[in-house]
């Protein structure tokens, strides 16, 4: 659907034919290649023309049993008792119970879709009547937990979009969508207020109440309803200041500017149980200040407690540093770190800014850009890549742009065809300056080199950067393993010494504040990491590990006992040699070890 003027028109995205009038039958004629009020479309998908038939199939078999019913309801002779059966066929014929009214958003859905085009207005699927709970029913549609657009379900497997994670959920009913939906409009939230972790909670609740239930007032929201919340968050907080003595914690520093000159510094207190937001200060007048900076680092860690505080991690701004280095002196049992996720993506800017490099991230971005700036050349794309996008988002556009060449080079072959298709020649935008350009890269062998070249040496940062940002494991000692193979990788990868020495030099003076013992200890204590080294273990990393024992265990004699354990923990002896410990390196934390 497009909008030409004030009139709405439709256009087949197979054929490229549009239609001024006739609605939405009219073109399931065209797409099922039936004639009649349309001409037929000769490069619709054979799926695509099945489902448009039955379509149109269901709609005259529905038309017959409305008007059979209707015949029989004015029938003037002799009223017959209704059977089971009757009302099993007024049900449905109805939409009660039985029957899924759906509203479909057609952008929700791919573009190879069987169901490209706009639903006839009160199209509906039928459920079968009985089905277990939970499981989603045959050649139905559910609904995404998180934006509520309907997905296409074939045979109980839900059809991906954009890599997206679907949940199956219950059938979709459309009175309850449409409450909801004037709910949200009457009061003008966001509509991405349903996108809350607590919005199908809700509606669970709501529905295991069934009907009748009487919905909060103004008063119990503010009264009762409150308090129980707050109560509830401050139960999971104290949750979690009590994990802190047990397992330790790393204070998180935030520098956010509001884009009006105020600057704030939000902390945050991380620990395996989640992290906690501690609070935010104003820094506009102090930001960039040494000693100011250093007192409230100093003041957030005794609020935490310095024996509960194993590191601080701020960004990467040299006056951070500093602050940080002095509160290490201060209280030696913690340690200051910087981002290490800032640091990686400082290393792709300083990649981006070799001329060769940002020569071809340009001639990516020509592609995408002609692309994405004609929405039929997009939906042809898509077509030719399953439903998947070229531009791969990410909070950093130095990321998005290294991950967006990745994914071309994986769809080069897709792209290719796309660009020596018939529907390309035929279409008028390849006759553009920017389709002409788009063709030219497509076709050109070098250009694809180069683009191979730059994801040889940025996939492996991309992979750490992935590790650093990962929720599912701590990931201090994975970095440390990280960033050694993304090195080893680059040599591989380059192999004349010269040609990989150059990256090496832009990693090594972005890591130079990473060499930590902290981090050479979660190396050494990861039994995945520690046990595949071949030879003696690196001087720096034995060195590290020491350090760490010296800081954070100032008692002698379980100093002593630890050097033992770590002696058996080396040579895989006592219960680190047996046969489920062996097992357990490759599948289990290392905290969970």
């Amino acid at each position: 659907m497009f909008k030409d003027g004030d009139r709405v028109q439709l256009k087949c995205v197979y054929c490229a034919k549009i239609f001024r009038g006739g609605g939405i039958h009219r073109i399931k004629e065209h797409l099922a290649c039936q004639k009649g009020n349309a001409s037929t479309c000769h490069r619709v998908p054979p799926d695509v023309r099945q489902a448009m038939q039955e379509s149109l199939d269901g709609v005259v078999v529905k038309k017959r049993k409305k008007q059979k019913l209707a015949d029989e309801i004015n029938t003037p002779t002799g009223i017959n008792p209704v059977s089971n059966d009757d009302v099993d066929t007024f049900g449905n014929e109805c939409g009660v119970n039985t029957e899924v009214h759906l509203i479909v958003n057609p952008d929700a859905l791919e573009p190879n879709s069987s169901f490209m085009t706009p639903p006839e207005e009160g199209m509906s699927v039928k459920l079968p009547e009985k089905r277990k709970r939970g499981r989603p029913p045959k050649n139905s549609f559910t609904s995404h937990p998180a934006n509520g657009d309907s997905v296409p379900v074939t045979d109980g497997h839900i059809v991906p979009s954009n890599e997206i994670d679907v949940t199956p959920l219950k059938k979709v009913s459309s009175p309850v969508h449409l409450a909801i939906g004037r709910f949200l409009y009457d009061i003008g939230v966001p509509l991405d207020a349903v996108n809350s972790v607590y919005f199908q909670p809700m509606v669970d609740a709501i529905a295991s109440e069934g009907p009748g239930i009487l919905a909060p007032s103004h008063h119990d929201l503010r009264g009762w309803v409150l308090k129980s919340a707050v109560d509830e968050v401050k139960a999971d907080m104290d949750y979690c200041t009590r994990a802190w003595v047990r397992t330790g914690c790393s204070v998180l520093v935030e520098e956010c500017n509001t884009g009006k000159g105020t600057t704030f510094l939000n902390f945050l207190v991380y620990c395996p149980e989640g992290t906690m937001f501690l609070k935010s200060v104003n820094v506009t007048n102090t930001i960039g200040e040494l000693e100011p900076m250093y007192e409230m680092l100093k003041q957030v860690v005794e609020e935490v407690g310095v024996r509960n505080v194993l590191q601080v991690i701020t960004p990467i701004e040299e006056y951070y540093a500093t602050a940080g280095r002095k509160l290490s002196e201060t209280y030696p049992t913690l340690y200051w770190a910087p981002c290490a996720s800032s640091s990686i993506i400082l290393m792709l800017q300083d990649f981006g800014n070799f001329e060769w490099i940002n020569s071809t991230l340009e001639q990516c971005k020509s592609i995408t850009r002609f692309i994405y700036n004609h929405s039929v050349v997009l939906n042809m794309m898509r077509r030719y890549t399953f439903g998947m996008d070229l531009v791969v988002p990410d909070i950093s556009p130095f990321a998005a742009n290294f991950r967006t060449v990745k994914r071309m080079v994986d769809f080069k072959h897709n792209l290719q065809a796309l660009v020596t298709s018939q529907e390309w020649v035929d279409s008028h935008y390849s006759k553009k300056e920017g389709g002409l350009t788009v063709l030219d890269l497509i076709s050109d062998d070098s250009f694809w080199s180069s683009c191979n070249q730059v994801v040889q040496i940025t996939n492996p940062l991309l992979r750490v950067l992935s590790i650093v940002r990962s929720e599912k494991k701590p990931a201090m000692g994975y970095v440390y393993a990280g960033m050694y193979r993304a090195k080893v990788s680059l040599k591989k990868e380059l192999r004349k010494k010269n040609d990989y020495l150059t990256y090496w030099n832009v990693i090594d003076q972005r890591w130079a504040h990473h060499q930590l013992a902290l981090y050479a200890a979660g190396f050494y204590l990861n039994p995945k990491f520690f046990y595949s080294i071949e030879g003696d273990m690196p001087g720096a990393i034995v060195s590290g590990m020491f350090d760490c024992i010296e800081r954070l265990v100032p008692d002698t004699k379980i100093q002593d006992k630890i050097i033992k354990e770590l002696n058996s923990y080396k040579t895989a002896a006592g219960d680190f040699g047996r046969k489920m410990a062996i097992r357990a390196r490759e599948s289990l934390l290392p905290c969970k070890y």
